[in-house]
């Protein structure tokens, strides 16, 4: 039977870990605080912010909500985030995508300060995640992976790590990450020739293609770490599932992230990090 690494001991972790960061920022005079920027009311996005509000309560951050229709005009978001830019007492944004249509998503993402941007969706973010240095901050999904393996004492230094997925939110980030962790990283794709060989030789695996179990028995092996970042709605079982066939790769693989409960469970704890690092910077 496989570890099965839950996200809970890994986010109660890290918000003990961030109580004491708090309590000094605010000792400074400073209260870490985080702007959600929403446009609708998508379901996703309001589970997400619900879960980034408990966070908040939790561990005293501070939080400002823009809430905008689904019809705003580009000219009314952009004001939102020049607020968020502006405001000194705003140290972390989280906006949520995608946005609409019939707005302009880069422009959007080109406006917010990458000094504020908790999510890593500006191009000054994944400029500090591919060149490893302290710009903005990386995605929050994929600091997630990173912390879970850290969490349960996995040694990335010369490990052989396959990369399912390529996408600017996960697997491209999450890519330069371990690496600058010293792993040794194979990126592949849904088109990749003999995928489930590539996948089945890695000593972890992390899997983000948005596919409900994608990857079966037939791409894991015995003593293999699998990250599954996937979050896919089952329609025979009705419940959620993986990009990872958990039933099937359970049985075979060392340790493995369930779904849900894994890697989707550390995102918000992530994303107070963030706001938090953000605070610290305004004050050294």
């Amino acid at each position: 039977m496989a570890e099965i690494l839950k996200g809970k001991p890994v986010a109660d972790a890290m918000n003990e870990e961030l109580a004491p960061r708090i309590d000094a920022c605010k000792a400074a005079g400073v209260t870490p605080t985080l702007a959600i920027i929403r446009v609708g009311e998508r379901d996703d996005d309001l589970s997400y912010e619900r879960g980034a509000t408990k966070r908040c309560e939790t561990l005293g951050l501070g939080l400002k909500k823009f809430v905008l229709a689904a019809d705003c005009t580009q000219d009314e978001l952009m004001a939102a985030i020049n607020e968020v830019n502006t405001d000194p007492n705003i140290h972390g944004c989280l906006m949520f995508r995608p946005l609409p249509k019939h707005l302009d998503e880069v422009a959007a993402c080109a406006a917010l300060d990458p000094a504020k941007d908790s999510d890593g969706i500006t191009q000054g973010s994944l400029y500090g995640v591919f060149a490893n240095q302290p710009v903005g901050f990386p995605p929050c999904t994929a600091d997630a992976c990173m912390q879970v393996l850290k969490h349960y004492g996995y040694d990335l230094t010369g490990a052989n790590v396959t990369v399912l997925g390529r996408s600017l939110v996960i697997g491209k980030p999450v890519s330069m990450m371990l690496q600058a962790a010293n792993a040794t990283v194979t990126m592949c794709h849904t088109r990749t020739k003999e995928l489930a060989a590539k996948c089945a030789a890695a000593d972890i695996l992390v899997v983000a293609v948005g596919r409900a179990k994608t990857v079966g028995a037939d791409a894991v092996r015995e003593g293999q770490v699998v990250i599954d970042v996937g979050i896919n709605w089952d329609e025979e079982a009705q419940k959620l599932c993986g990009d990872v066939d958990f039933d099937a790769a359970e049985p075979i693989v060392g340790a493995i992230t369930p779904v849900p409960g894994g890697v989707g469970s550390v995102t918000t704890a992530i994303l107070a990090k963030h706001v938090v690092e953000a605070a610290e910077r305004t004050l050294a």
